[in-house]
């Protein structure tokens, strides 16, 4: 079953006063009234253009909580001269997607409207429901307008994507988080207007603050304060910082993961430690293990970039790296930040070197581009009966017979250099041997060379 997208009664139920949220009832009606995201519907931007010529394609607006999706899909509506239906993709099913598309069909054919219908949490639908819509989706009817908080490109189907118009709404920056405050507050018909309401200007810059960009939750937050702070003497409800902080209570976490915060924060978690910055990496992990991470998600990210960014110029940080991941899986949170935090910060604090991982790179790409070296003959294996007649092992020099317990020869048939270790940290030294590896010549020592 369908819901008109700004129904508040059922159909043919009697009124009843049901409170709308401050939220809803301060969506935008018109682009005057919209706040934020102008990269996509500021004048002269293709969004708006197509809707306000009423030339829409199927769009996915693609953004976290609070950042204007709905709002949006009410300002096409209105602009529209489509029939509007609204569905949740948490509860639709495939027959109930079958009956709006078979509407949609019917009205067209009856008096030539086109149907808009609005998705939400469209990443939901899995690929059948996906596959259903594409292909009226592709003639023009419906009108799809998707709102998901993932990122599109990992949870829809890329042939539905191909047929959409992507678009990214951002978190709202402060001052337009003060802006709908404040319109809401002004706004005496769907707002807090007909109130005697003094907000002081920190108390709406704090609200702005700890709600991430997300208008949806200051206005909660603005409408808490405001219905349950006792009026003075003269009849104002004063609403301070202090009471905004109570309304908002605990800030929460913009952090799904599955989807684009568990990528973009381990992403620059990994950044911060490759960077050397101790103070934003504790912060990232923080905001991870906050917002309910794996710590051994967390803890492997940390062998890898000790491994991959810190390499040789500092081995100890890869022991500490994989001691870390292993305390993580024996005790658990919460004590388990306590070695992730020292895994961080050692790696963050170490000397950088990504020679090792430049090398294997390197070689790997040697080898799928098809150069694919023989083994020479003196490094074969010759521990088997026959070896020797197959010339195994022939001339093969055993190097702790030599002096430096190293002997020149050929270990692989190319000149190319795949491994170049830096001046940093150990891997100097590591530099130093090998300079001086390649200007020696060690003399032979008695010894017992192996057959192998």
């Amino acid at each position: 079953m369908t819901t008109d997208l700004f129904q508040t009664t059922p159909a043919g139920a009697a009124a009843v006063a049901i409170p709308v949220p401050l939220a809803a009832r301060m969506r935008p009606t018109s682009f005057d009234e919209y706040v934020g995201q102008t990269h996509i519907v500021g004048p002269g931007k293709l969004l708006r253009r197509a809707i306000e010529a009423d030339r829409l394609t199927s769009v996915i607006l693609y953004g976290p909580p609070g950042t204007g999706k709905t709002g949006l899909a009410q300002i096409i509506a209105a602009a529209t001269k489509s029939h509007v239906e609204w569905l949740n993709a948490t509860s639709a099913g495939v027959a109930e997607l079958r009956e709006v598309l078979k509407r949609a069909k019917e009205r067209a054919r009856a008096d030539g409207r086109r149907t808009l219908l609005f998705l939400d949490e469209i990443h939901r639908f899995n690929k059948t429901q996906q596959d259903v819509l594409m292909p009226d989706v592709e003639q023009g009817n419906p009108i799809m307008i998707g709102a998901t908080t993932f990122n599109p490109f990992f949870a829809l189907v890329p042939a539905l994507l191909s047929r959409s118009l992507v678009c990214e709404l951002k978190p709202l920056t402060e001052e337009e988080v003060v802006t709908v405050l404040q319109r809401a507050l002004q706004d005496s018909k769907r707002g807090l207007g007909a109130m005697k309401i003094k907000a002081h200007q920190e108390a709406l810059q704090h609200l702005a603050r700890v709600s991430d960009g997300d208008a949806r939750r200051a206005l909660n937050a603005l409408e808490v304060a405001a219905l349950t702070t006792p009026a003075n003497g003269q009849g104002v409800v004063e609403i301070t910082q202090a009471t905004t902080e109570e309304s908002i209570q605990r800030k929460a976490v913009v952090y799904d993961r599955d989807g684009d915060a568990h990528y973009d924060t381990i992403s620059a978690f990994i950044k911060s430690m490759r960077g050397s910055d101790p103070h934003a990496a504790l912060y990232w992990l923080a905001k991870m293990l906050h917002a309910g991470e794996d710590p051994r998600f967390i803890a492997r990210r940390i062998v890898i970039c000790a491994s991959e960014d810190v390499g040789n110029a500092e081995p100890q940080a890869l022991v500490l790296a994989v001691a870390a991941l292993h305390a993580s899986e024996f005790v658990g949170l919460p004590e388990c930040r306590i070695p992730l935090a020292q895994a961080a910060v050692y790696v963050s604090c170490a000397p950088k070197s990504n020679a090792a991982y430049l090398g294997i790179e390197k070689a790997m790409q040697d080898v799928a581009q098809g150069r694919t070296l023989e083994v020479p003959q003196h490094l074969k294996d010759a521990s088997y009966k026959g070896a020797k007649r197959l010339g195994r092992g022939e001339e093969y020099k055993y190097a702790h017979d030599y002096q430096d317990h190293h002997v020149k020869q050929e270990y692989v048939p190319t000149a190319t250099r795949y491994y170049e270790p830096t001046e940093l940290g150990f891997e100097k030294t590591i530099k130093q041997w090998l300079r001086h590896l390649e200007q020696d010549k060690p003399k032979q020592l008695s010894g017992n060379t192996p057959t192998k």
